[in-house]
């Protein structure tokens, strides 16, 4: 696919918010937990950002997919297929309850490849969000898009996942797990809770289980067996998808005093994310 997307690199828009103890309370119970409820002066969880800054776009505006329509912020690419493949964080300091923030978004790079399926193009998004203090967590998210699917088109075998965890838990994604995930982050990807749409024009099995919330679920995973341990850093990159079709797992084990390396398996024993964790 022939394109320069040179224009749109550097393109940047900030967002206000609060950090309000609702989404945060309705997280925990998401995602099974018997945390007491925020208040006031809480810190928020690694990763919990995600429940702030949403993605208020008018009903007008939704594409086909479900997302915004493309030329807005992000550049308009024509490929159908968009995916999280990736992210990056530092985190200086946290972020806590009830207390103003401000994240900056800009475009950092796009680059056109050709895969084993056809077109890709990868955009990378830098997010700095700050409190009071000054920036908090720095963020880069890597968005894959990709062609439709072809006939006959088969995914690509994933590779297999470690067998040394330390610690290991098994999710289960049923479609209501998928949609209150949907429903906290105002993500209206229609690949996460509209299964025709899934199945007959994307060509996946099942519902897609969100890339950020199997991170999410990758550092829950530490935090409850690391309880008092503070990220100083994160990255994760997604591997192959999981459905909603059969359970998966997250994985974990400390590679010294300070690393961790998480991960998450399909039921085969497919790497699905591959993560690591920096402590502080």
């Amino acid at each position: 696919m022939e394109a320069n997307w040179n224009d749109w690199i550097g393109r940047s828009e900030t967002r206000t918010d609060r950090v309000t103890a609702t989404p945060i309370a309705a997280l925990a119970a998401t995602l099974d937990r018997d945390d007491v409820p925020p208040a006031d002066g809480d810190p928020l969880p690694p990763l919990w950002h995600w429940l702030y800054f949403l993605p208020l776009y008018r009903q007008s505006d939704v594409g086909p997919d479900g997302h915004a329509r493309r030329g807005g912020f992000l550049p308009p690419i024509p490929l159908p297929r968009r995916m999280w493949a990736g992210s990056r964080f530092t985190f200086a300091a946290p972020l806590r309850v009830g207390e103003a923030i401000t994240r900056e978004s800009r475009i950092v790079d796009i680059r056109a490849k050709e895969g084993r399926s056809g077109a890709l193009v990868f955009v990378v998004v830098r997010h700095q969000v700050a409190n009071a203090r000054g920036v908090a967590i720095v963020e880069e998210h890597d968005i894959v898009y990709r062609g439709a699917p072809q006939p006959g088109e088969r995914a690509s075998d994933a590779p297999r996942a470690p067998t040394d965890a330390t610690w290991s838990r098994e999710i289960h994604p049923d479609p209501v797990l998928l949609f209150r995930y949907s429903a906290l982050t105002f993500n209206g990807h229609r690949i996460h809770y509209d299964r025709t749409y899934v199945t007959e024009t994307e060509g996946y099995p099942g519902l897609v289980v969100h890339g950020p919330l199997i991170a999410t679920l990758l550092v829950d995973l530490l935090r409850r067996h690391r309880p008092d341990a503070r990220l100083a850093a994160f990255a994760f990159r997604a591997a192959s998808a999981l459905y909603d079709i059969a359970s998966f797992s997250v994985h974990g084990r400390a590679i010294d005093e300070r690393s961790v390396r998480l991960w998450a398996a399909s039921a085969a024993g497919g790497l699905a994310m591959d993560a690591t964790a920096t402590l502080a």
